[in-house]
């Protein structure tokens, strides 16, 4: 145009006009189309990205679920084992193992044995083992001798038997043992089992009748009672314990057809079943009377409302004539208490 200007030529304004607008349009149309494919290009990225995030929050979630599954498993394991522990820590307590205390007393034991006085290095590990050994032969031999290491004075082996009972458990039809033809002098076939050994054996016991009842002993010989043992099944091997005797009453006196009998309670207690099947009852330690006969007398159980079991009831304590009471010159006075 400048060109035509300066050559004096004429020029047509509205052709520029239009063709200048052309363009403009031109690139406006241009500019929207472009526009919208970078809109169109920024909504599937948008998608993308979207669809990438929901798959990332998706697998986290699993690896977080997968993670907490595999946590929740070995805190499981966790318990089982710390249970575990705790039933071993249990079972160490109940072995009896030797205190700081003991086992010093026994090393001290053992350097007097020695004749000596010295440190530790004067004691060898043989001859601990060799001590050790000695201690559990002896331990052996003692609970060999019916497990208790005392004797017992209500054993039926050594002569002592039932003389009387309440009414035993009988299963079937008869449900009164005594009134189907027994005379109630007699004593039931199963009630010697309770003097016996039962090896741990469920149903080796004398089974009386109800939740309460009461068995009468003579024993041996007549003796000053010390102590009394209690003998359920163990829980280790019982199909049920409920049948066992719960809170008892123990009382004595000495037989004679010429002299009227004087009883006296020697201990009451109860039967615990979280504690070991063979318990010991230490008899009133006012009580220095010479008896032969004694009566275990159970006023509950431990919940069964049909029958109580005894498996095996034992007395301890010694023989007036021997040199246990003779040591403590109370021979007469022992005689003379078992005539009161």
């Amino acid at each position: 145009m400048i060109l035509k200007l300066s050559n004096g030529d004429t020029v047509n304004y509205p052709f520029a006009v239009m063709e200048s607008d052309g363009r403009i349009s031109e690139v406006e149309a241009f500019v929207k189309k472009t526009a919208k494919m970078l809109q169109v290009q920024l909504e599937v990225v948008d998608k993308k990205i979207g669809s990438e995030i929901g798959s990332a929050k998706k697998e986290l979630a699993k690896k977080i679920e997968e993670r907490s599954v595999a946590l929740e498993e070995e805190l499981k394991k966790l318990d089982a084992k710390t249970e575990d522990l705790g039933k071993s820590l249990n079972d160490l307590k109940d072995m009896g193992l030797l205190t700081k205390d003991e086992f010093e007393s026994f090393k001290n034991d053992l350097k007097k044995r020695k004749g000596s006085s010295g440190n530790d290095e004067d004691v060898s590990l043989d001859e601990i083992g060799a001590l050790a050994k000695e201690i559990i032969e002896k331990e052996i031999e003692r609970h060999a001798a019916d497990g208790l290491g005392r004797v017992d004075y209500a054993l039926a082996a050594g002569g002592a038997k039932v003389i009387a009972h309440s009414e035993p458990f009988v299963s079937g039809k008869a449900s009164n043992w005594f009134a189907v033809g027994k005379d109630r002098g007699r004593i039931h076939s199963n009630a010697k089992k309770m003097l016996e050994p039962s090896f741990g054996e469920p149903g080796q016991c004398f089974a009386l009748q109800g939740t309460s009842g009461y068995v009468d002993i003579r024993l041996r010989t007549g003796i000053i009672p010390e102590a009394l043992t209690l003998e359920h099944v163990s829980k280790s091997v019982a199909y049920d314990r409920s049948s066992a005797p719960k809170d008892c009453v123990v009382s004595a006196w000495f037989e004679e057809s010429e002299v009227p009998e004087h009883h006296q309670v020697l201990t009451k207690f109860s039967y615990d079943l979280e504690k070991t099947s063979a318990q010991t009852f230490d008899v009133d330690t006012t009580i220095n009377s010479v008896v032969n006969v004694v009566r275990f007398e159970f006023t509950s159980n431990h919940g069964n409302p049909s029958l109580t079991c005894i498996y095996r009831f034992r007395v301890h304590g010694y023989e007036y004539n021997k040199p246990h009471l003779e040591d403590s010159n109370s021979l007469e006075e022992a005689e003379n208490a078992g005539l009161q």
